[in-house]
């Protein structure tokens, strides 16, 4: 791949079948992800926003194949990521890692830290026992925890403490993409900082590419390199971090900016807009453009023509009619 692309995301979908009677037959199906399309450079953080329920995080794990998904490709240094088998689909695995929402429910809590660590090393990794335990002592330093930590289990920590093991278990196979689910939603606001700072060294040392999922847009503003708005399972608008925060074009980027007091220290630049009424379900994706039935410029043709990805200008692209 010699376009500076790590990841290529194509018409990627992921739909989950609805199923009902005794049979179980499929009556219909949630399209938690509808033909997603975007790439992710080496090197970069992309920010992925949107409300919750809008396929962020099932995107996140179909990428990394935790969800397998319906259709599409996504391609990693060349390779189709959903049809690699074998040795080349393992090492792809240790290439890509994820870090969940909540560490508490991804760390084993029979598990000491050490344990966790050691064992990723010494089978994927291939280490004797007292490499593995030298490594785990260097992981622990790197995530800024004292060595003698990894005897602790989970429910030793803090909730601070314990996404730095998160963090430090996604390091041990020295991944080149990190999937950061909501890395630091559960945290305390003095602590999501020190995680950010964290993971911001980290990426310059180690040159890993994160796909940052986050409901923060303070956070994802600090953090990223570009930004993808998600609503309902498809993406409506991407951009530099600094040209969709300064010009949003698509009116669910202009909302969701809205409900922002201050930007980094920029007076918020227009006034709140409040969008009426609920997400529709997955279940049921409305006609035409997706968003009509909350958008507040929505009219006839936003309900029976679906808009197309259009580039403004600089990789700025937005799908809406009224763009």
């Amino acid at each position: 791949m010699n376009n500076g692309n790590l990841i290529e995301i194509q018409d990627l979908q992921v739909h989950f079948p609805i199923k009902s009677g005794f049979l179980q037959r499929t009556i219909g199906e949630v399209k938690a992800v509808d033909n997603v399309s975007f790439d992710i450079r080496k090197n970069e953080t992309i920010g992925l926003v949107g409300e919750s329920g809008c396929g962020k995080s099932t995107l996140g794990r179909a990428i990394v194949r935790l969800n397998r998904p319906s259709s599409g490709r996504i391609m990693y240094n060349g390779n189709d990521i959903l049809t690699s088998k074998g040795e080349d689909l393992v090492k792809i695995r240790k290439d890509m890692q994820m870090i969940f929402q909540d560490p508490y429910s991804s760390l084993n809590p029979r598990h000491s830290v050490k344990r966790m660590l050691t064992e990723v090393l010494t089978v994927l990794k291939g280490y004797s026992q007292s490499e593995a335990n030298d490594r785990v002592a260097n992981l622990m330093v790197q995530v800024g925890l004292n060595p003698v930590y990894a005897e602790r289990y989970p429910h030793e920590f803090s909730g601070g403490q314990r996404q730095r093991v998160a963090i430090a278990r996604a390091l041990a196979l020295e991944p080149k993409f990190i999937v950061c689910d909501e890395a630091v939603s559960a945290l305390d606001v003095s602590i999501q900082s020190q995680i950010i700072n964290l993971l911001t060294d980290l990426k310059e040392k180690y040159n890993i590419t994160y796909l940052f999922i986050s409901h923060a847009l303070n956070v994802i503003e600090h953090i990223s390199d570009r930004v993808v708005v998600m609503y309902l399972g498809a993406v409506m608008e991407t951009a530099d971090t600094n040209e969709l925060f300064e010009h949003p074009c698509h009116p669910y980027t202009r909302a969701l900016l809205s409900a922002i007091p201050m930007l980094s220290g920029r007076e918020r630049q227009q006034e709140r807009i409040v969008l009426k009424g609920d997400v529709p379900s997955a279940a049921a994706v409305p006609s035409g453009c997706r968003f009509h039935t909350r958008c507040y410029m929505a009219d006839e043709r936003c309900r029976t023509e679906v808009p197309q990805m259009k580039d403004l200008g600089c990789g700025h692209c937005v799908a809406c009619h009224k763009a």
